[in-house]
Formats: C-alpha cells, sequence, structure tokens
C-alpha cells in the first residue's frame, strides 16, 4: 500500500507498507545498504519504521523510489537476493518489471544457474532482438553486458534444444592474431584471450558441465582463426570483441552462418586496437549490413554499465573527453577538508 502526500514547495511525502515482515531484511539489505543506496541515487530520504517505508524528497525522485522499492518487494518475494547491483538495475529501468509481469512478456533468460534478467532498457531491447534475429550486432563500451547477455542466451538455447552448439570467437591478441611469441603449445596462448568467454559460461552452467561439453565439442570457444574454412549449423555463435578483426575477417566470419544458427556479434568501436589507419572490421560491416533485413542492431551507452558505479563515470569521462577532442574534463576546485 502506498500513500503519497505533496506539499506547496513541490516536496514529496510516499509512504509504502509491506505486508511480509520476514522479507524486509532482504529488501533492506546489510545495515540498510539498499535503502542507503536508493537515497544516493534518487537525493530522497528513506526512514523505516516497523513494515512501512516513508520516503521524502521531490517528486519525481520520491516516485521513483517508491516504485524500486515496489520492484525490489516482488523480486525478493520471487526468492532473489537483493543486492546492490540489483537495486542500481531497478533504478535504472524506473521500476520497470520485464520479467513477464508487465503486459504478459517475460525477457528472463533461464540457465542452470542462474535467472539472467535485464537491468537496463538497452538489455531488454537486446533480450528481444536476439529472440527475433538470426544475426544481431550489439555495439557499446564495457560493462554494458552485451556479451555476458549473449552468452547466456546462447546457453538458454542449447539447454531448450533450439541449437546444438555453442561457438564462442575472439580475436587473439589483435587482428592479427600473431601468437608465436607467447609461450606454452596453442592452448596455453590461447586460453588468456578467451578467458572472458569461459568466465560467462561458467556463470551460467555447472563447471563439470562446461568441461564435459568442451570435451565433446558441443561447447567450443576458439579464435577466429580457427573459424576459416567452416559452415556453422544448427549453433548459437558469438564473436566477442570484434573492433579487432580486419573487415576481411569480419565477412569470412559472417559467412559461416549456417542453417538454423543464430550470431550474435559485439564489440566497442572506441576500443579499436588495430593498427593506426586500418579500417575495423566490425565498423565496414556496419556500413555494408545497414539496410539488410532480418538483422538486428543494438547500440549501449554508458547509460546502460551495469558493472560498479565508478566504471560508468569513467566510461562517461572519456566520452566527455572525445566529444571534447582530446581534452579531459575538467570539475570546479574544491576546498579539501
Amino acid at each position: 500500500m502506498t500513500d503519497t502526500a505533496t506539499t506547496r514547495d513541490d516536496r514529496t511525502e510516499i509512504t509504502v507498507q509491506f505486508d511480509d515482515n520476514g522479507l524486509l531484511q532482504v529488501l533492506f539489505g546489510p545495515a540498510n545498504a539498499n535503502l542507503d543506496r536508493i537515497e544516493e541515487r534518487l537525493e530522497v530520504s528513506l526512514a523505516a519504521v516497523g513494515n512501512t517505508v516513508v520516503i521524502r524528497g521531490g517528486r519525481v525522485g520520491a516516485e521513483e523510489a517508491a516504485a524500486a522499492l515496489d520492484t525490489l518487494y516482488r523480486h525478493a518475494r520471487q526468492g532473489r537476493d537483493i543486492t546492490q547491483g540489483e537495486v542500481d538495475a531497478v533504478i535504472r529501468m524506473k521500476g520497470e518489471q520485464v520479467t513477464g509481469e508487465a503486459g504478459g512478456e517475460d525477457l528472463t533468460i533461464r540457465t542452470r544457474k542462474r535467472h539472467v534478467i535485464p537491468r537496463s532498457k538497452t538489455q531488454a531491447d537486446y533480450v528481444r532482438v536476439m529472440r527475433g534475429n538470426e544475426l544481431v550486432f550489439g555495439m557499446g563500451p564495457a560493462g554494458t553486458g552485451k556479451t555476458y547477455m549473449a552468452v547466456a542466451q546462447a546457453v538458454s538455447m542449447k539447454i531448450a534444444g533450439k541449437v546444438d552448439r555453442l561457438i564462442l570467437s575472439r580475436p587473439a591478441v589483435e587482428a592479427g592474431e600473431r601468437l608465436g611469441f607467447l609461450p606454452g603449445d596453442m592452448r596455453e596462448k590461447i586460453d588468456p584471450y578467451l578467458r572472458p568467454l569461459y568466465d560467462a559460461l561458467y556463470d551460467m552452467m555447472p563447471g563439470d558441465q562446461v568441461i564435459k561439453e568442451l570435451e565433446a565439442g558441443t561447447i567450443e570457444v576458439a579464435p577466429l582463426a580457427f573459424m576459416r574454412g567452416r559452415t556453422l549449423s544448427n549453433a548459437f555463435i558469438i564473436l566477442d570483441e570484434a573492433q579487432n578483426t580486419t573487415p576481411t575477417q569480419m565477412k569470412m566470419f559472417l559467412t559461416r552462418l549456417g542453417e538454423n544458427s543464430r550470431m550474435v556479434i559485439t564489440g566497442d568501436l572506441s576500443q579499436v586496437d588495430l593498427p593506426l589507419g586500418a579500417k575495423s572490421g566490425l565498423r565496414d560491416a556496419l556500413e555494408v549490413l545497414d539496410s539488410q533485413k532480418g538483422i538486428g542492431f543494438i547500440n549501449f551507452t554508458h547509460q546502460d554499465v551495469v558493472r560498479h558505479d565508478l566504471v560508468t563515470r569513467i566510461v562517461t569521462a572519456y566520452d566527455q573527453r572525445d566529444r571534447a577532442g582530446g581534452a579531459l574534463p575538467t570539475r570546479d576546485a574544491a576546498p579539501r577538508r
């Protein structure tokens, strides 16, 4: 139950009441850390009294805080842990429910170990586009979940029997993939560059199952060069760090798509490691394929970063520097206390 009162100076007081006191510790977090997070992000004050929370602040912030608490409470009733990342995600979604309670749409990606739910509106669009297109490009800065969500969707489709194989690939080291100077055999040389893909897999599936399927070949994690000459059918195929491909490599990879397969290409055009003057295969593909039907394009921004809040500020600072033509953004000097 929610009661709202607005004063003449547009300061709003909203009282939110919860019917299950046993969930409040989960909702509020250790030492009320989740309430503190909502206060910080929305510039409101929250006071927990019994089974109610009194919200005071500007009208917009107070209403968003009430919506966030309502959504988080529903998540707690579903048995989910309420972490600060979950709090940030709900605030970012402005209380929007994307787990099947709004309009009958269920955007939850179900895997063996976890249920992955979009943590930004762009992530929600990304899930929709991956479900509806055979080829999808997900572009944007680090921390937006573009690779993680793609791996989750791949694992989910394999569990559902919609594909037989998962194939995850990256350009190793750089577009030229010059690995000879590294110590060890070929697997030891390439594994460090593919580790983020392994990490995502282990987040979605039990470790022994990942190992078993890697050995059986139903899951393959390999550098881009290993894709040459193949036709990949009945598979979910992901190319990560695609900004570091050449146009020739990108064309090669795109033409591997076979019958009953899905392909997701992810990359960040602000982090191209190609030699100076070389054109990114990702940029080239976006130009060539922009008007083609049946291809989905999703662009993430710094507002979609779902990692630590500091990562969002780092990405924003670099974006501001790039837009300013190379000068770092400045801030007003403040006296030290």
